[in-house]
């Protein structure tokens, strides 16, 4: 006999199915009194164990509706290809990637001057407080929150690309944007954590409970200095991120 609390052994085994397609995403659960008759368990056991896979997102509750499969329809980004000048872009990076992958990108633009918080002056190398172009994307695939990208310009940026604190989009991308004006990037500096979401961050990602996020911070320099710090904010049930680092020929010769 399990040592498990029964709610655990509800949610166990409901896990289970989910991961052999018993239920696949998208499809709903027995209700509550199906389970708690399968289970041999009181209601409130079985609502515990649904409650743990929804806080392991799972799977999601609505008023009335029951419980559904979380539906993974997961968005492979390739880092070390992002924003890479030498590959044909069709407008910027992003939805150049989602519509190579026969998918649809939209996204929303935010765009002011902002004090520089801690965390960005540090690597732009510029004190903190001072002034930084903000520009805030909000963006989807298919539809669905797919990432927030907040990236921070310093001032100086505005004298060679005073586009940059226009708003709206950049059609060509901010990088070719300035590479076009003699700042190119030259490389970046990558840094990948992942955590829980802030209530704003859950509220625009419409993520479940127990999903969490992940960040995304590339530092982009010039030959001499840092030229933006771009935090990418990622829900973290819908997407994958992979780096190839020298020569890979042989991954594809073997795929």
């Amino acid at each position: 006999m399990s040592k498990q609390p029964k709610y655990r052994q509800v949610a166990d085994a409901l896990r289970r199915e989910i991961d052999n397609g018993t239920y696949p995403p998208g499809s709903r659960l027995p209700s509550e009194s199906e389970l708690s008759a399968r289970f041999d368990a009181s209601r409130n056991t079985v609502r515990s164990g649904l409650g743990l896979l929804v806080s392991q997102g799972l799977i999601s509750s609505s008023q009335g509706l029951g419980y559904e499969v979380a539906k993974h329809e997961v968005f492979e980004l390739n880092a070390s290809r992002f924003e890479n000048l030498t590959f044909p872009q069709n407008g910027d990076a992003y939805s150049t990637d989602v519509t190579n992958a026969g998918r649809r990108p939209s996204q929303t633009f935010r765009v002011e001057l902002q004090p520089a918080p801690a965390y960005q002056a540090e690597r732009l190398r510029v004190d903190a407080g001072s002034t930084t172009v903000l520009r805030f994307c909000h963006r989807f695939v298919d539809d669905v929150p797919w990432s927030t990208q907040a990236t921070h310009y310093p001032e100086w940026l505005l004298q060679q690309g005073p586009r940059l604190a226009e708003p709206g989009d950049i059609a060509e991308g901010t990088t070719r944007y300035l590479a076009s004006l003699g700042v190119e990037q030259i490389g970046y500096f990558d840094e990948i954590a992942t955590r829980m979401p802030t209530p704003e961050e859950a509220r625009l990602l419409e993520v479940g409970a127990g999903v969490p996020v992940l960040l995304w911070t590339r530092t982009g320099y010039s030959k001499d200095r840092p030229i933006r710090c771009t935090v990418t904010t990622f829900r973290g049930d819908l997407n994958r991120m992979n780096y190839e680092i020298g020569d890979v020929a042989a991954r594809s010769e073997n795929a």
